[in-house]
């Protein structure tokens, strides 16, 4: 057979390593070995090892049982879960955020921890909530660390499952998916929500992006799940004013301030000795405008270099290089 073909042929299996299939694609690498067709060996034997690697990966996934029996869905196609379920133990929880916006955080764990309380007054807590602003500023980690604190399943939405590019397709994918939580309590993360949730009169989204829209309004308006929702975005301008209309809370994320940079410095540097003269009050002055995730990288980066230079010291030194290394990535 020509190798182009084969190779072709390579690409389109997958399956258990123990299914008949992959074990005939093996004998195949095995007889081209013994032809000393080396090269071609090697290269259809690492196609089939990463394609029964993926299918074994997105098997696992797909048997993920939530808890009551819930399943994630997949999409039609390739059976790709709509949605991943981040473990515990891997939910990032340990934040910096200026006072005011850590208030409404608290707000809303506490409104959740109280819903039946609440609910005795005839009363709600908030369910749907997004965040917005720059990116590196939190907005997902937010969402972890609520599930973390109120001590539900984090879901993340997969959008290369949800949109599809045949008709109807896509708007059928967000109706599984929020069918599939209904009845099951969690946090569903819609991160990056601009992404399909681009205003209508944009002009740049037409036809199945629109009906995709409309659909979500509907999704919103009725979403009564025993969780919370959560939809982040870096833009809060192009989000539909309608779906605006649908959150039951709209958090800021700020970039954070002065105070906050010195937290988050010190916080980062604090499995290192750091230099007795270092001002951490001077150095947060010229990292205003920075994103949280940017001053960490910046302390991170000064700490890694004091170790391959072998000092037992972070100096003041270590930290200006790394701002300075690190401002290319600043959009101030």
């Amino acid at each position: 057979m020509n190798q182009d073909l084969m190779v072709r042929l390579f690409r389109s299996i997958e399956g258990d390593p123990d299914d008949d299939l992959v074990k005939v694609a093996e004998k195949i690498i095995a007889d081209e070995k013994e032809k000393g067709h080396l090269r071609l060996s090697e290269r259809l034997k690492g196609i089939l090892s990463r394609n029964v690697a993926t299918h074994t990966s997105f098997k696992k996934e797909l048997k993920t049982l939530l808890p009551e029996g819930t399943l994630i869905p997949t999409d039609k196609r390739n059976n790709i879960p709509l949605a991943s379920l981040i473990e515990r133990e891997s939910l990032r929880h340990e934040m910096v955020l200026p006072k005011q916006t850590e208030t409404a955080i608290q707000r809303i764990e506490k409104e959740y921890v109280a819903r039946e309380r609440l609910a005795h007054f005839g009363l709600k807590p908030r369910q749907k909530i997004l965040f917005y602003g720059s990116p590196g500023c939190g907005k997902s980690m937010s969402a972890e660390r609520i599930a973390w604190n109120i001590g539900l399943p984090f879901l993340k939405v997969r959008f290369e499952a949800i949109i599809s590019s045949y008709l109807g397709e896509s708007a059928s994918n967000l109706k599984k998916l929020f069918e599939s939580i209904g009845g099951y309590p969690c946090v569903l993360l819609l991160d990056e929500f601009d992404f399909i949730a681009k205003t209508r009169s944009s002009g740049h989204d037409v036809g199945e992006m629109h009906r995709v829209v409309n659909i979500l309004l509907n999704l919103l308006e009725d979403f009564d799940a025993p969780g919370l929702l959560i939809a982040t975005t870096n833009l809060e301008g192009s989000i539909d004013k309608a779906l605006f209309r649908r959150f039951d809370d709209i958090v800021e994320m700020p970039k954070p301030g002065k105070e906050e940079i010195v937290r988050l410095l010190r916080n980062t540097l604090s499995s290192m000795n750091v230099s007795k003269s270092l001002q951490y009050d001077e150095l947060a002055i010229k990292l205003i405008g920075f994103s949280a995730a940017l001053v960490v990288k910046v302390a991170n980066d000064a700490a890694k270099t004091a170790v391959i230079q072998n000092c037992k010291i972070v100096e003041k030194e270590h930290l200006i290089k790394a701002l300075n290394d690190n401002i290319k990535y600043n959009n101030k």
